[in-house]
């Protein structure tokens, strides 16, 4: 192990050391079963060069320790790919070396997981917490724990330590060890992806002091989209294309993630479609794709996709989760949510499938349900914005909008610049009578370039409850002006609302070109047409009354009870609906 730590501050200039490090890491990782580490570090190195037979690394140095253990872990390895850990755990008793160290300790953490999830499936349907546990760990964590102060732990037994702390919820020590364990074995993501996973915001990220390796250019991009900072982590990714690593599919799929989690749809969806090119049985991420096709209400791609994993496994999480969303795009509801049951048996720490399940609940009018499985989604990973805001959109229903303020504004602190959160901020501070943090809330999601286009209508609204005229006029310009402009007919698009308040608000203050103007376009819309026809009749008998001059008719403006900031007219000739 000594050889990788060493080599590892490595810029990305040498790939040929870098591959070199990824094929002796996952030797080492093969040999202690750690599967996932193995898998990533065998597709990085795929999409490396392959290497000449005389750069090959040379095996790792074999101590007396091992050659006495050599039998023993060969046949406990055995048993340990064959799931048959407590079996395993009884043959490595008393050895001596690193290596069968470490698969003794993990054989016996994972006999206490497999056996927890054995009882958790048998007792409990997904939506009842079990309290069942691991009963493995609390020893485990005094054995190693002893040994940890001792110093005896190397790269991978410090993992694993790690590990243990997190699951007794131990988090703060659980973050200290593995950043311990990334600076003894800085080539093992398995610890950098458990330090992901711990670290809740960016000024934690930047206290903690990592190994100056390669490798931690990949932790922080991944960072980076975890804690939805997607500009960065882009730029990440893109580097990392540059510097040699264009091939790896690893790459391209946490792209597509990052622009899913902008919203990007049309990016992410051809990143998917080229990924899958590459990589056609592959089944992680494809539940995000399929959230991507679900967006896009793409039918036929959704059925092909959800064929197409049943045909490659259909006992996997991501399987489930595309199969129900597949059927929540097809609104049968109850079989949706029962695929994400079954996702959940099979993965009850599955993110997407708990909020998935929510949002079938909410469907379905079931919100105490829906309640229980977004806490689940956010004791999984508080992170999880959807889950926040599925729980603010359930207390909404519910008419409780003091919770609902406290749901949405989590999910605007995890999604700063996401006008969905800010617009439902603004609706709660509204029915709690907080006008002015409304008011703040609706022209911000404006700002930071409105998805649904509601914000200006209801600040437009908000300023007409609280009479303010000049105000709500001016938000029901730029409103229309901004429906025209994006040349898409939007389903919700209250432009009628918009031009009978104008075409009133105009004829008060006497402005009657425009006024008249606003009246024949509210004769284009079923809903608006009696009301515009009526201003319109309004105008001319205002018209054939006054047959004075024009400057007299505007020169008592100043002097009623008008404001004096005036609102500009609106130029409505330039956009045709």
């Amino acid at each position: 192990i000594l050889h990788l730590s060493s080599a590892a501050s490595l810029e990305f200039g040498d790939l040929l050391q870098i591959k070199k490090q990824l094929i002796s890491v996952i030797s080492l990782c093969k040999e202690r079963g750690l599967v996932h580490s193995v898998k990533w570090a065998s597709e990085l190195a795929f999409a490396l060069d392959p290497l000449p037979k005389d750069e090959l690394p040379p095996p790792p140095p074999f101590t007396e320790e091992d050659a006495q253990d050599l039998d023993a872990l060969a046949l406990a390895k055995s048993y340990f790919d064959l799931k048959e850990y407590d079996r395993a755990a009884y043959f490595l008793r008393g050895c001596r070396s690193h290596k069968a160290y470490f698969l003794y300790m993990y054989s016996r953490y994972l006999s206490g997981e497999k056996k927890k999830d054995d009882e958790t499936v048998d007792s409990l349907g997904p939506l009842e917490k079990g309290q069942v546990r691991n009963e493995a760990l609390r020893e485990l964590r005094v054995e190693l724990s002893k040994k940890h102060s001792a110093g005896e732990l190397d790269g991978f037994t410090l993992y694993l330590y790690g590990v243990v702390l997190r699951k007794l919820d131990l988090l703060k020590e659980a973050v200290d060890v593995f950043v311990e364990a990334t600076h003894a074995l800085p080539l093992h993501w398995g610890a950098w992806l458990e330090l992901c996973n711990l670290i809740t915001n960016i000024e934690m990220l930047k206290s903690l002091s990592l190994p100056d390796c390669w490798i931690r250019d990949f932790f922080m991009a991944h960072m980076y989209t975890e804690l939805q900072m997607i500009k960065e982590a882009l730029q990440k990714y893109q580097s990392l294309i540059e510097a040699g690593f264009s091939k790896s599919t690893y790459i391209i799929s946490q792209i597509a993630v990052a622009y899913h989690n902008i919203r990007d749809i049309d990016q992410a969806l051809a990143l998917f479609n080229e990924l899958r090119d590459q990589d056609p049985y592959r089944i992680e991420n494809m539940d995000t794709f399929s959230n991507l096709l679900y967006v896009k209400s793409m039918k036929p791609e959704l059925s092909y996709l959800a064929h197409n994993l049943v045909e490659i496994d259909k006992y996997r999480v991501e399987t489930c989760c595309v199969i129900g969303n597949y059927y929540s795009l097809r609104s049968q509801h109850e079989k949706a949510a029962l695929y994400f049951q079954r996702a959940l048996k099979l993965n009850p720490r599955c993110l997407g499938a708990w909020t998935l399940m929510g949002h079938e609940y909410m469907e379905m009018k079931n919100t105490s349900a829906a309640i229980q499985a977004y806490r689940h989604a956010v004791e999984v990973n508080k992170r999880d914005y959807r889950a926040w805001y599925g729980l603010g959109q359930t207390y909404e229903i519910l008419k409780m909008p003091f919770y609902c303020l406290y749901y949405y504004r989590k999910a605007h602190q995890l999604r700063p610049n996401d006008s969905r959160m800010l617009v439902a901020l603004g609706e709660s501070y509204e029915k709690l009578s907080q006008h002015v943090e409304a008011k703040k809330c609706y022209w911000r999601a404006y700002s930071v370039g409105d998805v649904e286009k509601m914000a200006l209508l209801k600040l437009a609204k908000l300023h007409e409850q609280l009479n303010e005229s000049d105000d709500a006029a001016q938000c029901y310009i730029i409103y229309i002006q901004d429906i025209f402009s994006c040349g898409e007919q939007l389903e919700h698009a209250e432009v009628s609302t918009a031009l009978r308040y104008l075409g009133q608000y105009y004829f008060k203050n006497k402005l009657y070109d425009e006024a008249s103007l606003c009246a024949q376009r509210c004769c284009d819309y079923n809903d608006a047409r009696e009301e515009g026809k009526a201003l319109l009749r309004q105008i001319s008998q205002v018209r054939d009354q006054a047959e004075t001059p024009s400057a007299e008719l505007f020169a008592p403006l100043s002097n009623n009870n008008t404001p004096v900031r005036r609102v500009s007219p609106l130029n409505l000739s330039s956009f045709t609906p």
